[in-house]
């Protein structure tokens, strides 16, 4: 057993996160601890065939209440998966694989799929990518930064 110990990185319940491979400088994304994978709010998602193997390309709103900069994304599926939602339904949703970049650190997860425009925030970042060396402390938010206040009034809408 390894006497190396590497101290987590601190993360508040909520947090500004990049998605390097997306060209998404900035979303906003609620920490659930409660959820064991990550998602995001996905939509025009279109299946496509590479080399035989299946990749479905989808668009992105980064900034909640507003449907402003559109980023369009196109990535291998790792699966299928039947995800139970805070709701209680199930719904199949693809998985696929993404950088994402939370307080300073860039680790790559697995990522769902899905509709999430009613709810307060656009990705949720399960305990799967959190267990990649993060400790939620959930009395802080932002520990991460936050960027400039110009930015993040695009995150109100218009």
């Amino acid at each position: 057993m390894s006497t190396d110990h590497v101290s987590p990185t601190v993360a508040g319940w909520r947090e500004w996160v990049s998605l390097p491979g997306c060209d998404v400088p900035w979303i906003k994304a609620k920490l659930d601890t409660g959820a064991r994978s990550s998602a995001i709010h996905a939509f025009d998602l279109t299946e496509l065939e590479r080399d035989g193997e299946l990749w479905v390309r989808f668009s992105i709103h980064p900034w909640q209440r507003t449907d402003d900069d559109v980023a369009v994304v196109t990535c291998p599926v790792v699966d299928r998966r039947e995800v139970r939602s805070s709701n209680g339904q199930t719904e199949e949703r693809y998985a696929v694989r993404m950088d994402v970049t939370l307080v300073g650190r860039t680790i790559t997860t697995e990522m769902t799929l899905s509709n999430r425009d009613e709810m307060g925030f656009r990705m949720l970042i399960g305990r799967e990518a959190l267990a990649q060396g993060f400790l939620v402390d959930s009395a802080r938010s932002y520990a991460g930064g936050r960027p400039r206040r110009a930015v993040r009034r695009k995150n109100w809408g218009k």
